[in-house]
């Protein structure tokens, strides 16, 4: 700015340019010197709860850092002299400690002062005082008897609290009263009746009054109430309980709720209408309250003043009743003073401008002190409400007080003064992006500060000079607005922030979005039950924005419910049912718009329909190619008759006339609600588009093509697949690759740049460009070295991307030595490990593979001519090693082996021939093993020697043992026998007997495997003609069928079978060997079953069976117990006795023990709840201190286990609260938890835990 220009219009010029200070509150940034500003402050009326702390809050921020003092009732308040106040660090917040303190000592008005070295500011007078909760006033209620139709009033008048009490009505069980427009509670707390009923007698009418701040609830003495009809009074026009008389008066302050309340009676009960004189009551800030008897208006203003007319009306008549409402106001802003930024030599104004009724005074202060006492200042001139500083200097900072009061409150507000010179900087943070929807405003901001205040000028892509008019505004704090921003708005802008000093400038990037619309909006819909519903919904929106669709029903969200189907477009439901009416809405949301739509779904009865009959869906028709561009098109189509089947899903083919004409090739399916479909092309490709639908049935036919659509040729987008290189024959490489098809040339005169290299050696590229192949062959190339291998496509229109490197090996040879150095490590007879020197690398010539030892056995040690037949083994170890293991060879033989390195080749020469020895190891098993020539004592033996000996025999050793009926086997002996024995005969054995034999052959390793032979001794005596078996018994149990039997013979396996009479099944067998009874379970009742008892021997084929017997299983027959022999039952009987005298002797100790009851206790523990002292150390309840009989409340006691039944109403005191583990006091009062606040209350005399009670729900009552 100009600052010659700013002084030659006079004082006029000088007013408005200071008025731009004022337009906004300046921030001063903190690194700067200023003087101190509250930031955080107590309400000016502040109760505090006696059991916690006082903390009186004073924030203020400056530079330097202001420091705190504070005053109380108008004088010092020194902190550091108080052992209960502390004033935390860094801050001017109070924590007064009144623990174990009176806490009245510490109420009065406190005020704080934050100072530094540029001012002083100070706090709001914040009145501190004690809440308080007096106990009822002492009083005696006489029972009321009322004649039926008469009206009633019951007093509560409760005592007056601080903040005042919260007043409900009770019965005895803390079940609320029932209010209608009859009985209600008046908003002092009185209960008025507009005309009795019989159900209103009842003697239990209590009133309770909550007092917040002490968490407590006491109750006024029940009242009694009497309905006779013995004289009932007659119908009668209304008249007003209260107010009383013609007209009454009501004054309200501006900004709070006025209520006017009317109760009237009558008989029938009036009801109740409100009119305001003149005037329109106030709809969107009014309400009714109590059944219309309470007109609530919130927020009151001047106009809220006047004549309001209540009228109350039966059949019989009508009563009126004026009110008179003035409205006055406590003093409010209409312009609270600012904080000024000043540089030297300027003028500035502050402004104090209030309301009020009355009219406010106004009083002006200067660090705390009023202006009038404070130093003389010629720069500074007072005009009631303004204060003009002209001319300030450096160090002429200060803090400025504007204090405004009348009758009903007072405004306080602090303005600092600060003189700076400070060159320009701006705030707003560099390079932000504003984002906005086309046809909206755009607010581009430049917060700046400096001393003198800046100038703003603006740029468009830091050239275009922005001036103040359409479209443009440049506020006068600095921002940019563009009204109407169009997408041509987007773009870069700069400010610049300009003062004497210097200046800044700062950029911003505007982008201006396309709004999000609803194209296609759902349909209302008429669907039958259980058929399914598609709204579809089709959005367009800005690219750049992430949109979110969200599907609402009736303004809620969806149903949990997998019937709901959201897809991108369209919401699906499954199975309509009834509850599924209503109004759908589809919203879609971005981070900078939204847009919805919605439609009603209706539900009709299912009617009867001919069989469905379902059929392919009809091809799609009227295909279009919209928003061409070079590498994508929008397809859209209109879908074809479903015939009765969902359509499931689109499948788009498209066919490239130029390559590939008359082929349909499948390019992507989009959802079946879907009529439109994003194709991503590619260049230089003919396309023609056809579109099928598919339902359950199957595919419909295709549609008819589109339009051709020609894309224009390009480079190729990507090189061939499957490039590797590899050797085929020595000293070549042979280079391939997976060529492009037609659809991916993207253009003509496809061809590929074939590129080697040797690898890690310092050469140029070698290329070679080809066409119509997929490999090439590199010649004349050392044998197995690595190459670089780069293939890449190019066209007539560039080359594709680049390629990635391969890395190939031209042909291998065989490999040119053999391993050296070959050793053997027998580790036992079966298992050796071979151990070779590896070949070098280089004399591989290929990719090692790995070695191959090839191992053959020769002979055995103990044979004087080798083995020619003997077939050659192989092992192969993959890999570079140089041991490995040789498992499965022949004991105590000759083996000879040698090794071959291997590659993708072939083998390499042989090492030389290496002989090794297997030791010897433990024999084969026996060739055979017969038992010949059996006589009544004696077995003859004969057996062949192992095909394998393994080594020298040593002999062999023969085991047998005798085996009974039972299969049970005898003691074991044991023989051991010569090498060249092959026969034996075993004498003294027992006739008739099974024998087992185990033999086993030896070497010097110790014994083979087992051959094992059973056999029998001749029978000492002829068996007998016929069977083997004896007499056959049978019995039937409740378990089952029981068989006996009597067996001579000596077979192992012995059965029980058995079979349903006249049954064609198999017979059912069980095993019983060694056993002469048996029982059959699972039988069924009622059956006939035949029975055998069998023998069988694999040794003998001869089958040994009993005779049959015919066993019949009797039906089961209906049980009946007698209940009287059960054990349980006695038992029960027993207990029921035993606790039945237990029961007894309790109510007799019970009746003795209330014989000999106290008078004084029971007046102790019934005393007057009204008359209990609070504790002022701890908010709990003294001791009964009145000697005055009184009764309990009826209902406040709590029997034994500590909980009293709750009446079946769910509408109890309960209900009311708001949580809390409260108690029921002595004096009638509850004390509990209102805040989250947990508190014990401790009373003499009681140390016990007791169960929690219902009393204490009172403790939440609202």
């Amino acid at each position: 700015m100009d600052r010659s220009r700013k002084w030659l219009t006079g004082f006029g010029v000088v007013l408005l340019t200071l008025l731009s200070h004022m337009t906004s509150a300046l921030e001063v940034p903190l690194d700067l010197p200023q003087p101190p500003t509250i930031t955080l402050q107590s309400p000016k009326d502040y109760i505090f709860d006696p059991r916690e702390n006082i903390v009186i809050h004073c924030e203020a921020k400056g530079k330097p850092q202001p420091s705190f003092s504070w005053t109380r009732n108008g004088t010092h308040f020194d902190v550091e002299k108080d052992s209960k106040v502390l004033l935390k660090p860094g801050s001017g917040t109070l924590v007064i400690d009144i623990s174990g303190e009176k806490a009245e000592a510490y109420e009065g008005t406190y005020q704080c002062t934050a100072h530094n070295e540029h001012g002083t500011a100070v706090s709001n007078n914040i009145v501190i005082r004690q809440s308080r909760s007096p106990l009822w006033s002492k009083e005696r209620n006489e029972a009321i008897v009322v004649q039926i139709g008469v009206s009633l009033v019951l007093q509560c008048r409760p005592p007056a609290g601080l903040p005042p009490p919260v007043i409900f009505w009770m019965d005895n069980n803390f079940q609320k009263l029932p209010l209608d427009k009859r009985v209600s509670q008046a908003l002092n707390g009185d209960l008025y009746f507009s005309n009795v009923l019989p159900e209103d007698t009842r003697n239990d009418y209590i009133c309770y009054a909550r007092f917040p701040h002490t968490q407590t609830i006491q109750q006024k003495q029940p009242i009694s109430v009497t309905v006779l009809a013995n004289s009932p009074e007659g119908e009668r026009r209304p008249g007003f309980m209260m107010p009383l008389g013609p007209t009454s008066t009501k004054m309200v302050l501006r900004g709070e709720t006025l209520e006017l309340e009317c109760i009237a009676d009558g008989l029938p009960t009036p009801d109740i209408s409100w009119q305001k004189d003149g005037a329109e009551l106030p709809s969107s800030r009014m309400s009714f309250q109590n059944f219309k008897k309470t007109l609530k208006i919130s927020d009151v203003n001047e106009a809220d003043g006047g004549d309001y007319r209540c009228i109350a009306t039966n059949n019989l008549g009508t009563a009126y009743h004026m009110i008179k409402v003035t409205v006055k106001a406590a003093p409010f802003w209409v312009s609270a003073p600012r904080n000024l930024i000043l540089a030297p030599n300027e003028t500035g104004i502050l402004t104090c401008r209030v309301n009020g009724e009355p009219k406010p005074k106004i009083s002006w202060f200067v660090n705390g002190v009023p202006i009038e006492n404070a130093p003389e200042d010629h720069s500074r001139k007072v005009d009631d409400d303004t204060v003009i500083l002209s001319n300030v200097q450096s160090g002429s900072s200060a803090v400025y007080q504007c204090n405004a009061s009348n009758e009903f409150g007072y405004l306080m507000a602090n303005a600092f003064v600060s003189v700076l010179a400070e060159p320009p900087r701006v705030l707003t943070p560099p390079n932000r992006v504003y984002q906005v929807i086309t046809n909206n405003p755009a607010l581009l901001h430049c917060a700046s500060f400096g001393s003198p205040i800046p100038t703003i000028t603006w740029y468009k892509d830091s050239k275009i000079s922005i001036q103040n008019g359409d479209p443009y505004v440049i506020h006068e704090n600095g921002t940019l607005e563009i009204h109407v921003a169009q997408p041509l708005n987007s773009g870069k802008y700069t400010c610049i922030a300009t003062n004497n000093l210097g200046l800044r400038e700062n950029h911003v990037y505007l982008e201006v979005k396309e709004p999000t619309r609803i194209l296609k909006q759902p349909e209302y819909k008429v669907v039958q039950r259980g058929m399914s519903a598609v709204f579809e919904c089709k959005v367009k929106h800005d690219p750049s924005l992430i949109p979110t669709m969200t599907w609402l029903k009736d303004k809620g969200e969806l149903p949990d419910d997998e019937r709901f189907e959201v897809d991108m477009d369209s919401l699906t439901i499954k199975d309509v049912t009834d509850e599924d009416e209503g109004t759908y809405t589809c919203m879609m949301n971005t981070t900078l718009d939204q847009d919805s739509a919605s439609a009603m779904l209706t539900v009709v009865e299912a009617t009867p329909t001919p069989a469905i009959v379902y059929e392919k869906p009809d091809p799609p028709t009227d295909l279009e190619l919209t928003d061409q561009t070079e590498r994508s098109v929008q397809l859209t189509w209109i879908p074809g008759d479903e015939h009765n089947s969902h359509t499931q899903k689109f499948l788009i083919q498209y066919e490239d006339i130029l390559h590939q004409p008359g082929v349909w090739i499948n390019l992507t399916e989009v959802a079946g609600t879907s009529t439109t479909a994003q194709l991503h092309l590619s260049p230089y490709v003919y396309y023609s588009f056809r579109v099928l639908a598919l339902n359950r049935v199957g595919y419909s036919g295709p549609s008819h093509s589109s339009a051709q659509y020609r894309t224009n040729p390009a480079a190729p987008d990507e090189n061939p697949s499957g490039v590797q290189g590899v050797g085929v024959e020595p000293g070549s490489l042979v280079i391939s690759w997976t060529p492009l098809t037609g659809f991916q040339c993207n253009g003509p005169g496809l061809e590929y740049k074939v590129q080697w290299r040797q690898k890690d050696v310092e050469e140029e590229w070698s290329s070679k460009n080809v066409a119509n192949v997929s490999q090439f062959i590199v010649s004349a190339s050392p044998i197995y070295v690595p190459y670089e291998i780069k293939v890449q496509a190019l066209n007539d229109y560039g080359s594709g991307p680049v390629p990635e490197v391969v890395i190939g090996y031209s042909g291998e040879d065989l490999p040119l030595s053999a391993p050296d150095n070959v050793q053997v490590m027998v580790h036992n007879s079966t298992l050796a490990e071979v151990h070779w020197e590896p070949v070098s690398f280089p004399s591989v010539r290929g990719q090692l593979q790995g070695y191959k030892v090839l191992y053959r056995r020769e002979r055995g040690r103990h044979e004087t001519e080798e083995d020619t037949e003997q077939e050659e083994q192989v092992l192969t170890f993959s890999g570079n090693r140089s041991e490995g293991r040789l498992p499965g060879l022949q004991p105590y033989s000759v083996y000879s082996l040698f090794i071959k390195v291997l590659n993708n080749k072939g083998e390499g020469p042989p090492s030389p021939s290496k002989t090794f020895e297997t030791p010897e190891g433990v024999p084969g098993r026996p060739s055979f093993l017969n038992v010949i020539n059996p006589s009544l004592d004696s077995l003859t033996l004969e057996w062949g020697p192992p095909m394998k000996s393994n080594g020298r025999l040593t002999g062999y050793t023969l085991k047998y043992q005798p085996v009974n009926n039972t299969s049970e086997l005898g003691p074991v002996k044991v023989m051991t026998l010569q090498a060249n024995e092959t026969t034996i005969t075993l004498s003294n054995l027992n006739s008739s007997m099974l024998y087992k034999f185990y033999l086993s052959a030896r070497t010097i390793k110790g014994p083979g495997p087992i051959v094992t032979e059973e056999a029998f001794t001749v029978m000492d005596t002829m068996p007998p003609v016929g069977p083997a078996f004896g007499t056959v018994n049978t019995s039937v149990s409740e378990d089952g069928a029981v068989i006996s039997w009597e067996y001579f013979g000596h077979h192992k396996n012995v059965y029980v079978e058995y079979i349903i009479e006249n049954s064609k099944e198999d017979w059912t067998k069980e095993s019983v060997n060694g056993s002469h009874s048996h029982m059959i379970k699972g039988l069924k009742p009622g059956m006939s079953y035949r029975v055998r008892v069998v023998a069988r021997d694999a040794a003998d084929p001869t089958v040994h069976s009993t005779n049959e017997v015919l066993v019949t299983v009797p039906a089961v027959p209906s049980r009946q117990v007698d209940i009287a022999t059960q054990g349980w039952f006695i038992g029960l009987m027993c207990a029921i006795a035993l606790l039945i005298l237990v029961l007894l002797i309790v109510c007799f100790i019970k009746r003795n023990k209330g014989g000999k009851y106290p008078v004084k206790e029971k007046e102790d523990a019934h005393q007057d709840p009204e008359i209990q002292p609070m504790k002022e150390d701890d908010g709990t309840f003294g001791e009964y201190s009145d000697t005055e009989d009184h009764k309990p409340l009826k209902g406040s006691r709590t029997p034994s286990n500590g909980t009293v039944r709750r009446d079946e109403s769910d509408d109890s005191l309960v209900d009311y609260g708001e949580g809390g583990d409260g108690q029921f006091n002595e004096d009638g009062s509850f004390i509990g938890q209102y805040s989250g606040k947990k508190e014990k209350d401790t009373h003499e005399g009681n140390e016990s835990s007791e169960a929690p009670s219902p009393v204490n729900a009172m403790n939440s009552f609202v």
